[in-house]
């Protein structure tokens, strides 16, 4: 007997090497749910709530760097994934999401729970498509995943209950040819533009972003030749605060710390892997270069005079030879000195002999738990103050990882970022 749809794409996502998946067991998706109970390596996670599905999912992705999967059930089911999946494609993590679907041959009658997941979800995917037979089958659902991977972000997949329970013609094609991400390689010239740059500014800011993951080691390296203060992003902090001695901080909303006077006292900002969405923050007088493998980024927010359209490691791996050592570091050692003031009078004044204040400072509770907490910690943040003291008191060391709804910031994110 050949395999239904829901079976074929369970054995799918078990070759991607998923484990689990997150939703809420009813109606339309019974099939799926029911292939997943009968399949080795593969578990259902049950929530209470399809949004928490998403925002799990979305963690797992983000700590594993592997796909990560959830459900819902046709009509209100698969609506509440919205939120969660929002966040997940714009923080560019794997998620595949299976919306199922009212029965085919009601679709169009306004039935009961009818929506149309296919078009809904295009807004917050790069990959939305219905299966409306099993002949679509390998092809759409290998679509979906490596769609997925490759981008990556969310994909969807709508499956209406009837198709679901379809045989599948063909048994095979299961396996899943994920290949290593590519590094994006810069064009020559447009790193010596920038080497140019750098050598001929006086004084030189790094501003760095989640984009630099991985190329913590360079980035320094470069600090250290350009003289360059060292600032980040929220999302960058857990990337290149720690060990870093060329350290002044964050800018933005929830910023500290000597950044911002770091980034407008610049002959030269250097925007490195982030796509830093507050302009306001960001000095249009300054000459600007920019770091991005994302070339939809460059010049998106402020200013560019220098682009380049390359991974953060490997271009900075082709830039170091071309870095004149600068002999002053007069401007680095000011910013990095008027930092350590700022965060000793500033935000640590909330978390020194306060042991016995009423009611405790929610600063002094985070330090606790950073101090508390392992090496290899992952902390989940929810939006709103948590931000401000997971940003200031949260200790980054290489290992530990801080997620939140860093870019959609929605509410009530971190419990079920907890769970995945």
């Amino acid at each position: 007997m050949a395999p239904t749809v829901a079976e074929h794409l369970v054995n799918q996502l078990v070759a991607a090497g998923v484990e689990r998946i997150y939703g809420i067991v009813g109606d339309s998706l019974n099939p799926v749910v029911d292939a997943v109970r009968r399949t080795d390596g593969i578990d259902w996670v049950h929530v209470r709530h399809e949004e928490a599905a998403a925002f799990a999912a979305a963690a797992e992705a983000a700590t594993t760097g592997k796909l990560a999967v959830c459900a819902g059930s046709c009509g209100p089911g698969n609506l509440h994934l919205i939120n969660g999946l929002y966040d997940a494609n714009r923080s560019r993590v794997p998620v595949l999401a299976i919306a199922s679907h009212i029965t085919t041959n009601q679709i169009g009658t306004q039935f009961f729970q009818e929506t149309h997941p296919d078009r809904l979800f295009t807004e917050a995917s790069v990959y939305s498509e219905m299966i409306s037979t099993s002949a679509q089958l390998p092809r759409v659902t290998r679509t979906a995943i490596q769609t997925a991977l490759a981008s990556p972000g969310v994909s969807v997949l709508t499956l209406p209950g009837d198709v679901a329970d379809q045989e599948v013609p063909d048994e095979g094609q299961y396996l899943i040819a994920s290949p290593r991400p590519a590094t994006m390689v810069p064009d020559p010239e447009d790193v010596a533009r920038l080497a140019e740059a750098i050598n001929d500014a006086r004084k030189v800011t790094l501003f760095v972003g989640a984009g630099a993951r991985g190329a913590h080691e360079e980035v320094l390296q470069l600090a250290d030749l350009a003289a360059a203060p060292v600032g980040h992003s929220l999302r960058g902090k857990e990337v290149i605060q720690y060990d870093n001695p060329y350290d002044v901080g964050m800018s933005g909303l929830l910023g500290y710390g000597a950044c911002q006077d770091a980034m407008e006292g610049a002959d030269l900002l250097v925007l490195v892997g982030t796509d830093f969405p507050y302009d306001d923050f960001l000095p249009a007088e300054v000459r600007t270069a920019q770091i991005d493998t994302n070339a939809r980024n460059l010049g998106r927010r402020t200013r560019l005079d220098v682009p380049v359209h390359g991974d953060v490691a490997e271009t900075v791996r082709m830039l170091l030879p071309q870095v004149k050592r600068k002999r002053s570091r007069s401007f680095l050692n000011t910013m990095v000195k008027n930092h350590h003031k700022q965060m000793s009078t500033v935000v640590g004044a909330y978390t020194r002999n306060v042991e016995k204040h009423t009611p405790i400072h929610p600063e002094y509770a985070a330090v606790q738990l950073d101090e508390t907490a392992a090496d290899d910690a992952v902390f989940t943040v929810d939006t709103g103050m948590c931000n401000v003291w997971a940003a200031r008191y949260i200790t980054p060391n290489g290992r530990r990882r801080v997620i939140g709804s860093f870019l959609h910031g929605s509410m009530a994110n971190a419990l079920p970022h907890a769970i995945g």
